[in-house]
């Protein structure tokens, strides 16, 4: 059943699904904090997904996922979360053990991610926390835990799909995209768009951009300017103007970029490093989320587009301020 199938089954007068999205992390490689990257943060990558009803899923386990333990900490119902796993570089995964709700024996999670070759998820995680690693052990998470893979294809719980496809990047790597009713959301952080050296099958870029078509929010790796590609093709990571292309190539309504590079500071995300003449179906996107970065520095966001609406709306809603926002955007 596709988004446009299952709105029309909402009782009228229901109200429009709402997603509550925030980048708790959304730097690439490893963490950058200091005063140089306060502005789009220094975590490594997790993304918080919370529905109206509570429901909340997470994207990757960065050092992002230790604040947004904080937080959950701090509610009285936490409920069960879900943590979608895009692959297991140490970027995506080093923040899992500082999770405080994997330790609580009353959490409830459910850890999804592809699939390496013969390594299942659990031993992923068993060997991350082994003792040559880690002082605590694995056995100390007394969460109640659920592992599952998902290589390609789709999870579904009611009105909240997600949908996996493999990207460009090594190991199994998958990219995410969210449908919730009328709304859609697509989270890529790791993917090289102009290698074609990558085992992803034949026919791959027309595949991700009817993956990704007419997507409300893209939140895409551009990690790289143009003049650093050039040393680092096949490092698994695309630059600025790949990810305006291909989000002008699917229609995007929104594009986001992410997983930035370490050593970009703040200064740099704001010069010249930025694409100075993005298309036109990149520069329509002048509303929707406002900013894209650690929230624990800057505001954390809301997207609402009422399914009913004729055009699409993404409401930006500041929920917390630790530092005066400005007008500055992520987004192009």
């Amino acid at each position: 059943m596709d988004a446009a199938s299952v709105s029309q089954t909402r009782n009228p007068g229901e109200p429009a699904p709402v997603i509550d999205a925030i980048c708790w992390g959304t730097r690439g490689s490893m963490p950058s904090p200091g005063p140089s990257t306060v502005r789009y943060g220094g975590n490594t990558p997790c993304v918080e997904v919370r529905l109206a009803d509570g429901r909340r899923f997470i994207f990757d386990a960065g050092t992002g996922i230790r604040p947004l333990g904080v937080s959950v900490n701090n509610e009285a119902d936490t409920g069960e979360t879900v943590i979608f796993f895009t692959h297991f570089h140490w970027d995506h995964i080093q923040g899992l053990p500082f999770f405080l709700p994997v330790y609580d024996h009353k959490a409830s999670l459910g850890i999804i991610g592809p699939q390496q070759v013969d390594v299942n998820l659990e031993e992923l995680f068993q060997g991350q926390m082994g003792p040559a690693y880690f002082p605590i052990p694995f056995d100390a998470l007394a969460a109640h835990k659920e592992f599952s893979h998902l290589n390609e294809g789709s999870w579904q719980q009611g009105e909240f799909r997600v949908t996996a496809m493999r990207m460009r990047h090594a190991s199994f790597t998958v990219g995410y995209r969210i449908d919730y009713g009328d709304l859609s959301l697509a989270y890529i952080p790791d993917n090289e768009l102009a290698n074609d050296g990558y085992d992803v099958g034949e026919g791959w870029r027309r595949r991700i951009v009817d993956f990704l078509g007419d997507v409300d929010v893209l939140l895409h790796d551009a990690m790289f300017t143009e003049d650093e590609y050039r040393f680092k093709a096949d490092w698994g990571h695309s630059t600025f103007d790949q990810a305006v292309d291909l989000a002008t190539e699917v229609g995007a309504k929104k594009l986001m970029f992410f997983h930035h590079d370490p050593c970009r500071t703040d200064r740099d995300s704001r010069s010249g490093h930025l694409p100075q003449h993005p298309s036109r179906s990149a520069r329509r996107a002048s509303r929707g989320i406002r900013q894209c970065v650690d929230p624990l520095t800057s505001p954390s966001i809301e997207v609402a587009i009422p399914g009913e609406a004729s055009e699409s709306l993404i409401r930006a809603a500041f929920t917390r301020r630790l530092l005066k926002p400005t007008d500055q955007e992520v987004g192009v």
